[in-house]
């Protein structure tokens, strides 16, 4: 009990949240790596150290419960990592939340089946058109830092300001990081429910139907809503004058990922999203497509092609906040339901 009771009280002292970066999670991913089930020691201190590292505060009843959540992730994460695949995974701030848990406000794409809408705005030369064998658009200036959306389903919201803030600036050379919450807050009319999920397409018609968007700065993130819609009065930093969807194919998503940043949907409800800190994510993990992400670039490395993707689960998460999916196996769904807006 001497752990225990030094934890709690740890776990309730102000220390300073450390933001990791892809080197960090793969060492640390390596480090917790051993072919035998933790000691019960060895757990104790790893969770002290992660109380303090991710300045976590817990209430004495939910203590044991998060100390136990914790020694099962780090068992899944032994496991995964002993494995040798072509990605990692590691401890990270959301070790201590248990996969339903971590779901349950991480996602929120709500996947529809608009597939006859979809073939009347598809953008048919994106499969005749050539692509480049390599790009990444963060080396060009058009890439927002990574941004959180908290325990909020608002996913589809970073999706469509990545976008759009990829294709202003490539337009106009000017980069401005755009605001989230207004799409949760006022998009509404467009289907779209806040934190309770939405789609990238309807987003989009709200930004149009709006006459723009304004920055993140005039509206700042809250991880909260739908909210009273406060854009009124406020200054428009980015506009669009129409929307386009990519054929479902990955030779179309190929070409338009060339062009510019591009809105897509993945199925993330595996529990490798929940610690992937490395690499490229290969193996089976479905299409039932729940989480917006922004499709900035592909590559290859070691033979494998692969697509990079940035996510807005924090800087923390994976490498430096994006994640590489596998190419050429439609990884995840990626290119079932892209679409980029015109600026």
């Amino acid at each position: 009990m001497r752990f225990l009771s030094f934890v709690a009280l740890a776990s309730l002292a102000v220390v300073n949240a450390r933001t990791h970066h892809r080197h960090h999670a793969s060492q640390a991913a390596k480090t917790m790596t051993q072919a035998t089930p933790y000691t019960e020691q060895q757990l104790e201190d790893a969770f002290t150290s992660y109380v303090k590292q991710y300045n976590k505060k817990y209430t004495h009843d939910d203590f044991f419960n998060r100390y136990n959540v914790f020694k099962t992730n780090m068992e899944k994460i032994r496991i995964i990592n002993s494995q040798n695949l072509s990605y990692t995974v590691a401890v990270n701030e959301f070790a201590d939340q248990s996969w339903e848990e971590f779901k349950s406000t991480r996602l929120g794409f709500k996947n529809m089946d608009y597939s006859t809408l979809r073939s009347l705005n598809v953008d048919s030369d994106l499969e005749v058109t050539a692509a480049p064998t390599e790009i990444d658009w963060r080396t060009k200036g058009v890439v927002t830092p990574i941004k959180d959306q908290g325990q909020c389903g608002s996913c589809w919201a970073f999706s469509t300001t990545g976008s759009v803030e990829g294709a202003v600036a490539i337009k106009t050379g000017k980069l401005v990081s755009l605001s989230e919450q207004q799409l949760v807050d006022c998009s509404t009319a467009q289907g779209n429910m806040g934190c309770n999920g939405g789609l990238m397409d309807s987003a989009f018609q709200y930004i149009i139907t709006n006459k723009g968007i304004t920055s993140e700065a005039s509206y700042p993130y809250s991880a909260t809503g739908p909210n009273a819609c406060k854009a009124s009065g406020k200054a428009v930093a980015a506009t669009i004058s129409s929307f386009k969807d990519v054929g479902a194919t990955e030779s179309a998503l190929l070409t338009a990922v060339a062009s510019t940043p591009i809105s897509v949907a993945i199925e993330a409800d595996q529990e490798s999203f929940q610690f992937y800190s490395g690499g490229i994510l290969s193996g089976a993990c479905g299409k039932n497509l729940d989480h917006g992400v922004l499709a900035v670039g592909y590559g290859a490395e070691n033979g494998t092609n692969y697509w990079i993707v940035k996510n807005s689960w924090g800087a923390s998460w994976g490498e430096a906040g994006y994640i590489r999916l596998q190419r050429d196996i439609d990884q995840c769904g990626i290119s079932d339901m892209a679409s980029y807006p015109v600026a």
